[in-house]
């Protein structure tokens, strides 16, 4: 019976054997599930790794390409460059399995992404009132320019109408004439028997010229061209210059034609000849005119 059976021992120690293989295999199969799948994690990590380097690089191209003309964006943007720039250092320098660390950068990418777009905002931001004040002060240019222009047209206008109100302001004579005359008050063309000369004119009516008293003066002279002085004589000035009239007279005008009369009193002596008279008023030649004695 027990050569039948065997030693029970041996068949002890047999089924323990087999246990333990059994055991051994199911442990190395353990063992080789646990190590595959802990490759397969760590290679996981490291493509997940490479993808958050390549997004950081990305980002740090993305900085790269920003620029402001202001000032204090170009210090901030220099600011999160430098920071991208170290956070790529860190990445490359943990490793993958340290996922806490790695969970941290994710975040901080998330960060400087938002952040790189606020940038993006106030760049286009600034760009755009930029092009619009630039348009605005082309605009304000254009518009000053055109001012200019009408203004140094409305300037000219008004000059040359100035010029045009000031010719036209000026007042004129008509119809002067000279005429001697006798003691008996009779018009004479004896130099023997005259004691006094008369000129008579007229003030064109001038609606544009001034209003109020005017006073006319007249320069008489003789044959031989010497200023005969009456008892009337006093100096008037005209275009700047004194001059010394023989006679005188104020008038009250209003625009409308008026007559007047000049005597020259005062002189002793006339002689044959031409005798001229020139009559005035302070700003301009009235007219002239001239008188035959014999």
């Amino acid at each position: 019976m027990e050569e039948i059976n065997g030693n029970p021992k041996e068949q002890s120690l047999k089924k323990t054997m087999y246990v333990m293989i059994a055991v051994a295999v199911v442990l190395a199969l353990a063992l080789a599930y646990i190590w595959y799948q802990k490759s397969s994690l760590v290679n996981e990590l490291n493509i997940e790794k490479e993808a958050l380097t390549e997004q950081m690089i990305s980002l740090q191209n993305d900085y790269a390409s920003l620029s402001s003309d202001n000032e204090k964006i170009n210090a901030q943007l220099d600011s999160s460059r430098e920071e991208v720039s170290q956070l790529i250092e860190r990445i490359r320098k943990t490793e993958a399995t340290n996922r806490a660390m790695i969970r941290k950068y994710e975040k901080e990418l998330g960060t400087l992404r938002s952040i790189m777009r606020n940038y993006i905002v106030q760049i286009d931001s600034l760009n755009t009132l930029n092009h619009k004040l630039t348009a605005d002060a082309a605009a304000a240019r254009k518009e000053a320019a055109e001012t200019r222009r009408q203004s140094e047209e409305l300037s000219k206008a008004v000059a040359d109408l100035s010029d045009q109100v000031a010719a036209g302001s000026v007042l004129k004579g008509r119809a002067i004439r000279m005429d001697a005359y006798n003691a008996s008050d009779k018009i004479t063309d004896r130099s023997s028997r005259v004691v006094r000369l008369m000129t008579t004119l007229s003030l064109v009516e001038n609606e544009l010229a001034p209003k109020g008293p005017v006073r006319v003066y007249i320069r008489v002279k003789g044959p031989d061209g010497i200023l005969l002085t009456g008892d009337d004589q006093r100096t008037f000035n005209y275009d700047g210059e004194p001059m010394i009239c023989s006679a005188s007279r104020e008038v009250d005008y209003q625009g409308q034609e008026v007559e007047l009369s000049i005597y020259l009193n005062g002189v002793e002596d006339y002689v044959k000849g031409i005798y001229t008279v020139d009559a005035y008023t302070e700003n301009n030649l009235l007219g002239s005119a001239e008188l035959m004695l014999r």
